[in-house]
């Protein structure tokens, strides 16, 4: 029996007030377990509206309706509204989840403006973005993350030195084909990298007649062969507009005979042993724009 481990991005404050909630009942009712991965700082979401002139930024935007699943208010945080404090705004919504028995982690402090600038920083700006998110996550869960999953599979080396400093024994900060070690300067690292396996909605949502209404096909497609994968879900779609979907997916899976699992849950079924070890890369995937941390 394969394993889909449930990666759960929480990005904004809209996200984290409804999308999480909606997502905790989808998935008890499909009794599944799952990992919520949260950004715990200043929603700045309209800062990205700066990524226009990127190459492949306006086509995905066009195919997946950006305003429909975050909301115009959401759009302007940063720009013409003040960015809310996701930590302090819905500490409640957080706490539950991991009440709930789901386990938690970090996603970032501020998503945007890690996602936009943390390729080329230094030791310095990193650990400051990262030591903010940590300090938060303490002060509303009462204990330090079990994992971390970066934002828009974004990072450098020293993050994932950092991970390994906080001990840290697993985290999702990239896509790729399954677990490994990353290697960091000639040094392979002691936490277990778990890249995300699986397309997500938004990565295959108008392309090839796929929409809302049938996208869970293409994943189930995609995982028919009795092999572990890991997908990486959005509390602002899949807990939204795309909770229909995300339903029949989950449905999908435990016809499948698939075990629906946390990041947590995958990690203790691993030979820890006998895991490869790769040096930190990037490259690109269909579906999104820009390059990405990837499994080489």
């Amino acid at each position: 029996m394969a394993r889909i481990v449930l990666k759960i991005d929480v990005d904004t404050l809209r996200g984290t007030r409804e999308g999480v909630p909606n997502l905790a009942r989808l998935l008890e009712r499909a009794q599944a377990n799952a990992t919520f991965l949260f950004s715990l700082g200043p929603d700045h979401t309209g800062w990205a509206l700066r990524r226009v002139f990127r190459p492949g930024f306006l086509k995905k935007v066009s195919r997946t309706s950006v305003v429909e699943h975050y909301g115009i208010r959401t759009l302007l945080y940063g720009t013409l509204l003040p960015g809310p404090d996701i930590g302090r705004r819905a500490a409640a919504e957080m706490q539950a989840i991991a009440h709930a028995g789901f386990e938690t982690g970090i996603h970032t402090w501020d998503h945007v403006y890690w996602q936009d600038n943390v390729r080329h920083r230094d030791r310095a700006w990193t650990e400051r973005q990262l030591d903010l998110a940590h300090a938060r996550f303490r002060e509303v869960f009462g204990a330090s993350p079990a994992t971390y999953g970066a934002a828009g599979w974004q990072g450098n080396a020293y993050a994932l030195q950092k991970l390994d400093a906080w001990g840290m024994r697993y985290a999702s900060d990239g896509r790729g084909r399954g677990p490994y070690r990353p290697i960091v300067a000639g040094r392979t690292l002691q936490h277990v990298q778990m890249p995300t396996t699986l397309p997500t909605f938004d990565e295959v949502l108008g392309v090839d007649g796929v929409d809302a209404s049938n996208v869970e096909r293409r994943l189930l497609a995609l995982t028919e062969a009795d092999r572990d994968q890991v997908f990486t879900l959005h509390a602002e779609l899949e807990g939204q507009k795309l909770a229909p979907a995300f339903s029949r997916l989950l449905d999908g899976w435990r016809a499948q005979g698939h075990q629906l699992v946390s990041m947590g849950d995958y990690h203790a079924t691993l030979d820890l042993a006998a895991l490869p070890a790769y040096s930190f890369a990037w490259g690109e995937i269909p579906g999104r724009a820009g390059e990405l941390i990837v499994q080489p």
